[in-house]
């Protein structure tokens, strides 16, 4: 199921398209190179087709288009998942890239909540670590998904990262995954 979502305040301009069920394909141009890097590599690893446009005030910095996205790919998740009936719903991951290991465990759970334990300062290029901290708060509640992020190891700010949107793909794509004999995979009849 293809969604479009379209965003715009005083400070970005987005404009995405989402397909749960694709093949991993992207297009992404956020004006931030590392983010491109990270959507693309999350799109690959969660299978979904993701097509992502934003013209931000990157002149002030990078927080708004990180964060927005963020929100308006949450919307989109949230849209094409819930109600949830016929998967998984929990999983759990450990991304390794070379030094770095990040854990990702996740419930489809439509109550949102983030455990954020990944601690770094610094940048990547020009793309200031902490934002990756604000992209995880604003997709993961917007989506509304329970998700526990935890940097097990690593000294490359580049890697872990990297890691921690490998990790959360991998983990909400095995959530996702088909299981005809779960019903409403709660004990409420609902998600």
């Amino acid at each position: 199921m293809l969604i479009e979502k379209k965003r715009e305040t005083k400070e970005t301009k987005i404009a995405l398209k989402l397909d749960i069920d694709g093949q991993g394909a992207s297009k992404i141009d956020t004006g931030v190179g590392f983010f491109n890097h990270m959507l693309e590599s999350f799109a690959k690893h969660s299978l979904f087709d993701l097509e992502v446009y934003c013209d931000g005030d990157t002149h002030v910095d990078d927080h708004h288009t990180v964060e927005d996205i963020g929100i308006v790919l949450g919307q989109a998740i949230r849209e094409a998942i819930y109600p949830i009936q016929g998967v998984e719903r929990f999983s759990n991951t450990i991304v390794v890239m070379d030094e770095a290991a990040v854990e990702c465990a996740m419930d489809l759970s439509n109550r949102p909540y983030l455990v954020y334990e990944i601690e770094l300062t610094g940048k990547v290029g020009q793309f200031d670590v902490e934002l990756a901290e604000e992209f995880f708060r604003a997709l993961t509640f917007n989506a509304g998904l329970t998700v526990h992020l935890i940097g097990l190891r690593g000294k490359n700010r580049h890697h872990i990262i990297e890691a921690a949107f490998k990790a959360y793909a991998v983990a909400l794509r095995r959530a996702l995954a088909p299981n005809p004999r779960a019903g409403v995979p709660s004990t409420k009849g609902v998600l």
